[in-house]
């Protein structure tokens, strides 16, 4: 298993509970192939720039341990979810 890390913006306009869905979700699918290891909720962060005309975000990090696959599925689900404005997935075994 490889050690990874996503980092994920939510859309701040979501209720709470939707917020809070939206890294459950995350959660699942990790959960479904691999092993989280630790959820870091940032909460609501000003952005370096504005995206889709929201100067705010919801902010998550999740390292997880998984096999190569994960990760691009993970990629693909977050990129058709509209409550999802960035995120990023990292190999922290080659940095």
């Amino acid at each position: 298993m490889v050690n990874y890390e996503v980092m994920f913006v939510i859309d701040p306009t979501l209720e709470d509970e939707k917020k809070e869905a939206a890294v459950e979700r995350v959660k699942e699918v990790i959960s479904s192939e691999g092993e989280v290891v630790n959820v870091d909720v940032w909460g609501m962060r000003k952005l370096a720039y504005p995206i889709q005309k929201q100067n705010d975000g919801y902010y998550a990090v999740i390292e997880f341990k998984a096999e190569p696959t994960l990760p691009q599925e993970l990629d693909r689900r977050l990129k058709i979810s509209d409550d999802f404005i960035r995120h990023i997935i990292i190999n922290k075994d080659e940095a």
